[in-house]
């Protein structure tokens, strides 16, 4: 069930850190019911895909020319902080902060 409090549409910026380095995300979120918007990963951009938001937990993906990324976590305020999987199951974390 969607809590309507949460509200994640907007800019989100953040780095995270990868095996080629730090790599910014940028994820611009369109609309919350359902989740829409793209997300771009220092030079790839994807559609937000599979998006869900449900009370402060948010998930979504994304499919560059080299696979799939996934993105989980919570969003609280400016703050998202996400759980990502890479296109080869890497782990990372990212924080992004709504930009204003």
């Amino acid at each position: 069930m969607r809590s309507d409090h949460v509200n994640a549409v907007g800019v989100w910026k953040g780095a995270m850190d990868t095996e080629m380095g730090s790599v910014d995300n940028a994820i611009t979120i369109d609309t919350a019911a359902p989740l829409a918007g793209k997300v771009t990963v220092g030079e790839y951009q994807g559609k937000i895909e599979k998006g869900t938001l449900d009370g402060d937990k948010i998930a979504f993906q994304i499919t560059i020319q080299y696979g799939t990324i996934a993105y989980e976590g919570t969003v609280a305020g400016d703050e998202m902080k996400l759980n990502v999987t890479g296109t080869t199951g890497n782990k990372m974390t990212l924080v992004a902060k709504r930009q204003k």
